[in-house]
């Protein structure tokens, strides 16, 4: 994976959690996280805060389902919540 192919992709998408990076490009979570931090430092892309219920209350989300990425400036205070979530 490099750098314009993963803004390429972002840039499609819009929203991304890091599993959805990690089974696109097969790369190791922690090589993704560092690509998008390179698009974070240029100030391209916005890690969201999961939903206070997504990945903490029932422990059952996977972690890398709850790490999502916007491309751009996202909604202000808007929050991610997988969308079966508190269905646990």
């Amino acid at each position: 994976m490099i750098l314009s192919e993963l803004k390429q992709y972002l840039q499609q998408r819009r929203q991304v959690t890091l599993a959805d990076v990690v089974n696109h490009f097969d790369v190791d979570a922690n090589v993704a996280r560092d690509m998008l931090q390179v698009w974070m430092n240029k100030g391209k892309v916005q890690r969201l805060q999961a939903a206070a219920s997504c990945g903490s209350a029932c422990s059952q989300c996977d972690p890398m389902t709850t790490e999502v990425y916007v491309w751009g400036t996202p909604v202000e205070g808007r929050q991610y919540a997988r969308p079966d979530c508190g269905s646990h």
